[in-house]
């Protein structure tokens, strides 16, 4: 199978076995189109006003059309934007930590 990263960030997987398997980005960020819209603000005691935005989600952009033994990992966000949609969608399954709770890679892909 081939595996394409469509995240900006190198992703190691830990197999069953223990060995760990890094998966460069691809080059191509798959990502959700944002749009924002101020609907107020909240006084912060006597230091001033903090915009409040609505985001609204758009279009999935850069997300490569199903190919055969190919699956893609994209962002959390890609793939709620998605609503499961495409079996050929993965993110991140359980994470791995570092001592200072760092994500460092990850057992397990998982879909929505």
């Amino acid at each position: 199978m081939k595996v394409v990263n469509l995240t900006p960030h190198t992703i190691n997987l830990q197999t069953d076995e223990g060995q760990v398997v890094e998966i460069p980005p691809s080059g191509i960020v798959a990502r959700v189109e944002e749009k924002t819209e101020i609907i107020g603000k909240i006084q912060v005691e006597t230091d001033g006003n903090i915009p409040v935005i609505r985001k609204t989600l758009g279009q999935v952009e850069n997300l490569p059309e199903p190919q055969e033994d190919t699956i893609y990992i994209v962002s959390l966000i890609v793939a709620q934007a998605l609503s499961g949609s495409r079996s050929d969608v993965y993110i991140i399954g359980e994470s791995i930590r570092d001592e200072q709770g760092r994500v460092i890679g990850a057992k397990s892909l998982a879909q929505l």
